[in-house]
């Protein structure tokens, strides 16, 4: 798709939209398709990550993600024909260094000495390498996004406010629209497809109802191996979305006044922070707050902080 400059559509209501529009109905909550997907995977996941807001470390592949994700963010700042992968390249140490003063906690990620300065050369040169597979999927001088990481949000006509993050927006000149989003991952096998399509048809639900036009082409690139997921919803498909998310929502605000939340084992526990207090692996959940803590991110913990890598 050729796309051209569309100034920031995408993240101003429009009336009439295809899934009805904002209005005056009263916000009952809000949900980020990270937030969804902690869910869906692991209930006590999210009740730790949003209910009791316990710190977790930082993490190599996150860390890189956002990396990745920042240079080729920046590369279309670039004039057209200077959009090269040397060029590419060269953002990736200044990027780190911003990565770092914003976030110094980073700097944890390799230990001192000759084994950490090992271990970080391999890490940033996986980074590398995927930054130069991304010229491999598409040519960046012949783009002009409309949109980077763009912050939409819409509520629905239940009260649910659904909101996140957009790596990219490209516009067609007839309008057509096609969201973009990096993965530093690899392509899921067949039968996870529909697991990682879940968080694009979250954004082109949103997107329709912001613009009232259900975007063309939702296009995945994974920059782990190289391979390219695309795929062309319709208004059936984004409705199913909304129902399945009003239906998260609803089992999350059960399990709220409930205050159960079940964890649900799977092959990401030997990954998660929080395993140690699971009490599927003999650990104790703390008390749960009197109150929710307040979140300090404008998009539910989702922003540039969101593992980026292989969600």
């Amino acid at each position: 798709m050729t796309t051209t400059e569309a100034g920031s559509e995408a993240s101003v209501p429009s009336a009439g939209g295809g899934g009805g529009g904002v209005g005056d109905v009263a916000v009952v909550g809000s949900l980020s398709p990270s937030r969804a997907g902690d869910f869906m995977t692991c209930p006590l996941l999210y009740r730790f990550r949003v209910i009791d807001r316990i710190p977790e470390r930082p993490s190599a592949t996150a860390a890189r993600g956002t990396l990745v994700h920042a240079v080729l963010e920046r590369l279309f700042d670039l004039p057209t024909g200077t959009r090269t992968p040397a060029a590419a390249l060269e953002m990736l140490g200044p990027e780190w260094e911003r990565l770092l003063a914003a976030e110094p906690e980073l700097a944890e990620l390799f230990a001192a000495g000759e084994a950490g300065e090992a271990e970080r050369a391999e890490w940033l040169a996986q980074a590398r390498r995927m930054v130069e597979r991304y010229f491999t999927l598409e040519d960046p001088r012949r783009l002009e996004p409309a949109e980077r990481e763009l912050f939409v949000e819409t509520v629905l006509d239940s009260g649910l406010k659904l909101r996140g993050y957009i790596d990219r927006v490209d516009v067609a000149p007839s309008g057509d629209v096609r969201i973009v989003d990096y993965k530093t991952g690899t392509a899921p096998r067949a039968d996870f497809e529909a697991r990682a399509l879940f968080q694009m048809k979250f954004y082109a639900l949103v997107v329709w109802r912001l613009r009232g036009r259900v975007p063309r082409l939702l296009q995945l690139m994974y920059l782990g191996n190289g391979e390219v997921l695309r795929y062309e919803p319709d208004e059936a498909d984004l409705r199913a979305v909304q129902r399945k998310v009003e239906a998260l929502w609803e089992a999350i605000r059960r399990a709220m006044d409930s205050g159960e939340w079940r964890p649900r084992p799977g092959r990401l526990c030997d990954w998660c922070d929080h395993k140690e207090r699971c009490p599927e692996f003999g650990g104790t959940p703390p008390p749960l707050p009197a109150a929710p803590v307040r979140r300090p991110s404008p998009a539910d913990l989702e922003g540039r902080a969101r593992e980026h890598g292989d969600l």
